[in-house]
């Protein structure tokens, strides 16, 4: 059966904005105004005041170099994220760490933060297939490219991996956050498959730290999906939290919790949920106050389905949302809900391979100060169009996460620029920022499908009444100057 289309209640919206694609920068071009000062985001890279958003292409080719990989970097201003305001970052970029070499990646995964506390926000870029002179063939490396006053500009490296095939930073395996209160963010990352690296803060302009690492081992064998830190029991001090299976058995998934203290991150503990079972972990989560009530929660997405799993685990067909709220004891497995497109008000139906709960964020979209979550649905099929993809936005409220007020959008919304197409995979990935600081955050979309694999990005403002197409805009490498040909541009965002 064919689903209902994803439709988004509002009126027929302007089309693409006139956007151009002059030669590439290594710094912004159309530099915005400065907005007014306050706490410097953790994605503001220019310290003007609006959040900027960084999307990778890990698998671009480079000066030739296949899958060397970029990121392009948009920046906000008052009127929004602005594309005539762009930098795109490789390692070719003078002053950015080694050089753009075939199957580096760089842009395996991407996160922002002062690390340096200067008051600019900086870019954390993965190099997953990175070699290295003491470790080998692919240990991986984790590099900074500095912020400041006039976009991005130079960097160190931040770590390497100890071993060969370490892998350092592959995709989603690594966030950053302050993990032992000190006030300096910390970089954490997963090394060999199944350990949590952490290189506490501060770190200086040479990429190096005084502050030591701490190394979190797991017996279990895990294989890590994602990683996300924030404040989930209110202390003051980041947790760390981590979606896995083990080893070699794919359906054996689940939610890990390492707490942040004084003295860094305590032992793992898994989630269980209100049957003693462990709460199933997915491929994507991120963390948010979706209730309101002060403490960050957890939002786990498991797009995939059709596995023994499914089972004994909630709501599995076509993919699902999880919500596990925080609290002063930490997360609370045992009040777990979930939502998939069989929910009430939630748009679609649920159907084998949709993929929804993939990429999963959490911001506050209408201001109601509730954080609100986006998912993308890629494998959504409508029209006769297989893999089109979709994205929807469920809403948050003091009763936690479920399907009242969703929207969804997808390329046959009226207003949203280009046209679905079968394996455009709109909705792949998908990401919250408050570009234009009017506290509301816009809808970013990733489609690495789109063109062939070129990829694409599409941008969605938001209202007190949530996400609208009307303003939507899209960019991709004729917007950029980069190469095109299988880049699967929007493969990832910052977090």
């Amino acid at each position: 059966m064919v689903p209902r289309k994803l439709a988004l209640a509002t009126g027929i919206a302007v089309a693409l904005g006139a956007l151009t694609a002059p030669a590439v920068h290594a710094t912004p071009t159309n530099a915005p105004a400065a907005a007014p000062s306050g706490k410097p985001a953790h994605d503001d890279f220019n310290g003007d005041g609006y959040a900027d958003l960084a999307v990778a292409a890990p698998e671009a080719t480079v000066d030739g170099k296949v899958r060397a990989g970029y990121v392009a970097v948009v920046y906000g201003s008052a009127s929004g994220l602005d594309a005539g305001s762009r930098q795109v970052v490789s390692q070719n970029t003078p002053g950015v760490t080694d050089s753009a070499e075939t199957d580096d990646g760089f842009g395996s995964a991407v996160s922002s933060a002062d690390l340096d506390q200067d008051g600019y926000a900086d870019l954390v870029v993965g190099v997953t297939g990175e070699d290295s002179v003491e470790g080998g063939a692919e240990t991986g490396l984790v590099q900074v490219v500095w912020g400041g006053a006039g976009g991005l500009s130079g960097g160190a490296p931040l770590a390497y991996g100890h071993d060969t095939y370490d892998r350092l930073s592959a995709r989603a395996q690594l966030t950053v956050g302050d993990v032992d209160g000190d006030g300096a963010a910390d970089l954490v990352v997963v090394e060999g498959l199944a350990n949590l690296r952490v290189i506490k803060g501060p770190f200086g302009r040479d990429g190096s730290t005084s502050a030591g690492e701490q190394i979190v081992h797991d017996d279990s064998d895990p294989r890590f999906l994602d990683l996300a830190s924030g404040d989930v029991n209110g202390d003051g001090v980041d947790d760390v939290v981590g979606t896995m299976n083990d080893g070699d058995e794919y359906d054996a998934r689940r939610v890990t919790y390492w707490q942040g203290t004084r003295d860094g991150l305590a032992a793992g503990v898994v989630l269980r949920d209100s049957r003693g079972w462990r709460v199933q972990g997915g491929e994507s989560l991120d963390l948010g106050d979706v209730n309101g009530d002060g403490y960050e929660d957890i939002v786990v997405g498991r797009p995939v389905d059709g596995y023994d799993s499914d089972v004994d685990t909630p709501i599995p067909l076509g993919g699902r949302v999880a919500f596990v709220p925080g609290s002063a004891n930490g997360p609370v497995g045992t009040k777990a809900m979930y939502v998939n497109q069989d929910s009430a008000q939630v748009p679609g139906a649920a159907e084998r391979s949709d993929g929804f709960g993939s990429d999963v964020a959490v911001a506050d979209v209408d201001g109601d100060g509730y954080a609100d979550v986006s998912t993308g649905v890629p494998g959504e099929d409508f029209d006769g169009l297989s893999n089109a993809g979709g994205a929807i936005v469920l809403r948050g409220a003091a009763s936690g996460l479920s399907g009242t007020g969703a929207t969804g959008v997808n390329q046959d919304t009226a207003g949203v620029p280009g046209a679905a197409e079968t394996d455009d995979a709109f909705g792949r990935t998908t990401h919250l920022v408050d570009g234009d600081g009017d506290g509301r955050a816009e809808l970013v979309v990733g489609a690495p499908g789109e063109n062939a694999n070129a990829g694409s990005v599409w941008v969605f403002r938001s209202t007190s009444a949530g996400v609208t197409a009307t303003g939507s805009v899209t960019f991709g490498a004729g917007t950029l100057g980069t190469v095109a040909a299988n880049a699967k541009l929007g493969s990832g965002f910052n977090y």
